[in-house]
């Protein structure tokens, strides 16, 4: 993680190993900076007071690496940030005017970004705030985790059984709400049926229709034209005989062809072929003249006729301008539109007259209901019994952290109404001392003594409900003696499964370190990249008798030496918390910095 311009620090590098790393040095060196730092990068409130004095603006900058399938990527991928070989770039900067921005992966992104990053990547426990079970539902969640198997089976039923359960609510309301909505729609597509189905329209009368009113509306326009056309071609006419004077219809101009044709056709074979096509024509025009005459003695003005159907098309047409004045996907109007409207109407028809539907949603909603409610009474028994344990645990924990009195309370409530999870409420809640009465977690105690609490309960839930990583800032505040060596001890317990970062003013938690960083001012005051150092074992020994004596004298570097080599022993014999073996090798942490390290001589 590299700091710039961040209260004291005007830039530092801080290679943050795996398991257990410490951060020490004098009072205002800017440990708590460090702290401050992460809290930025995890999406805190920014106080544009941190800025260093002087500067523009105050950056902070972490590398960590994060599971390319977990939940921590899939959400920087979410929002435009990109992974290098399983690494997240994460950047946070801070104005002196309070303005603040924000880069997942390479990519601006809002900083609430960062906040939801940081439900999945760390847990921090300082002396002003505590970003770990700070919820109800969080709370609820981690003491599931706790009880692990007991659980586990009728969670997952109850999970598949709430979403169905949800799903007919909604549908049940969705119905009931629009029941009057569904019956108006019914009336109107019953009257418009009704209707339809008195008219009885036929598929195409409509154009029928038209074609016969247009023949009886100009049928002596129709039977001048015809008989005209059966004159010229037979030449006779209104009597039916052909008249003195009269010119010869087609048929005998036709006929007086075909025998000249005939006549020459002896002596030339073109002719005479000619002359038996002329022959076909003469029996084509006589079929003419016929059809001529049939249909001219057919055509008879009719206006009752007329009449009716003019009236039988005012009823298509006012059914077309109901139910079709707009053409169907399919392109069909008309009368065929009607009767595609009638035929989806129909069907709507049936599906609205379904009054059974809703009586059969509110029977699957009632049996569902009832097995949310039996498997809801299982798991409140099993929250009851892992609370006991887990307040058992937490108890052993605060006994030994020095904080005997102690008492941590799993209260569990059950109530009526049934949620995603149950009908329970779960919190945690801490008497301090024994003239305490029990409060909230986050009220119940001072910054130290809140820190340890914390402590207490990550070491119980640390196999449960593993957080990547975990800060703890002066978390032995008010300690010292075989208290702190316990606070040590389970610093080392908690970081076999996760990385854990601890800011201490204690030799006794320092010496438990798997990396141990220190912070040195400059002469102006200020913190360079410079002035973090990862010590080794001389620099450790020296840092441990300042911290013992506030100088290196003989005697302190004795007792560190000694100090050392005891939590050495020590951490040797810690064992993993509940939950299994050591999850170190594949937990995504915040990246060591090989070029501070390198700087640093580690």
């Amino acid at each position: 993680m590299r700091i710039r311009e961040l209260g004291v620090i005007r830039d530092a590098r801080l290679p943050l190993g795996p398991g257990l790393t410490v951060i020490t040095g004098e009072t205002g060196a800017g440990k708590t900076m460090v702290v401050t730092g992460l809290g930025l990068l995890m999406g805190n409130r920014a106080d544009a007071s941190a800025v260093r004095s002087g500067a523009e603006s105050a950056s902070v900058e972490g590398r960590l690496s994060v599971d390319p399938a977990g939940p921590a990527a899939q959400r920087a991928q979410d929002a435009g940030g990109e992974l290098e070989d399983g690494e997240l770039l994460l950047a946070r900067t801070l104005s002196a005017g309070g303005r603040s921005r924000a880069h997942v992966g390479g990519r601006g992104a809002p900083v609430g970004v960062l906040a939801e990053l940081s439900e999945h990547l760390l847990a921090v426990h300082g002396q002003t705030e505590q970003l770990r079970l700070r919820s109800a539902a969080q709370q609820l969640l981690v003491l599931d985790a706790f009880a692990g198997a007991a659980l586990d089976a009728d969670r997952t039923a109850y999970a598949q059984h709430w979403g169905r359960w949800r799903r007919l609510v909604a549908e049940h309301e969705h119905l009931a709400a629009h029941a009057s909505e569904r019956a108006r729609e019914a009336e109107l597509l019953r009257l418009g049926l009704e209707d339809v189905e008195r008219v009885a329209p036929q598929p195409g009368e409509d154009a029928a229709l038209r074609e016969e009113a247009g023949r009886l509306a100009h049928v002596e326009v129709l039977r001048t034209a015809a008989a005209a056309a059966h004159e010229a071609l037979t030449g006779e006419g209104a009597g039916g005989e052909e008249g003195p004077g009269s010119d010869a219809g087609a048929d005998s101009l036709l006929q007086a062809a075909r025998r000249a044709l005939v006549q020459a056709g002896e002596h030339d074979p073109v002719l005479a072929a000619l002359a038996g096509r002329v022959g076909e024509l003469s029996y084509l025009l006589a079929d003419l003249s016929t059809e001529l005459a049939d249909h001219a003695a057919g055509l008879e003005a009719d206006p009752a006729r007329l009449a009716v159907v003019e009236d039988r098309r005012a009823q298509l047409t006012a059914l077309v301008r109901r139910y079709a004045a707009v053409p169907g996907e399919d392109g069909v109007v008309g009368v065929d539109a009607v009767l595609a409207w009638a035929e989806r109407a129909a069907a709507r028809l049936l599906e609205l007259d379904d009054d059974g539907r809703l009586e059969q949603l509110a029977a699957e909603r009632d049996a569902v209901q009832g097995q949310l409610q039996e498997i809801a009474g299982r798991l409140s028994a099993a929250r009851t019994r892992a609370a006991r344990e887990l307040e058992e645990r937490v108890a052993a924990e605060l006994a030994a952290l020095a904080m005997p009195s102690a008492r941590v309370r799993v209260e569990v409530r059950t109530g009526t109404e049934l949620g995603p999870h149950g009908r329970d409420a779960v919190e945690l809640q801490l008497a301090a001392h024994s003239g305490a009465g029990f409060r909230p977690l986050a009220r119940g105690a001072s910054g130290g003594e809140l820190s340890r609490v914390m402590l207490a309960l990550e070491v119980v839930l640390a196999g449960a409900d593993p957080v990547p990583t975990m800060v703890f800032d002066e978390v032995d505040a008010g300690v010292g003696g075989r208290a702190a060596v316990e606070i040590g001890r389970r610093l080392a317990a908690l970081a076999r499964s996760t990385q854990v970062i601890v800011v201490t003013h204690l030799a006794q938690v320092a010496a438990f370190a798997d990396t141990h960083l220190t912070v040195v001012k400059t002469d102006d005051g200020s913190v360079t990249e410079s002035g973090v150092v990862r010590l080794d074992d001389e620099g450790r020994v020296e840092e441990l008798a300042r911290m013992l004596s506030g100088r290196g004298s003989g005697t302190a570097r004795a007792h560190a030496e000694e100090l050392l080599r005891s939590s050495r022993a020590e951490a040797r014999q810690v064992t993993a918390p509940r939950g299994g073996p050591s999850r170190r090798a594949r937990q995504p942490r915040v990246r060591r910095s090989t070029r501070a390290a390198d700087r640093s001589g580690g």
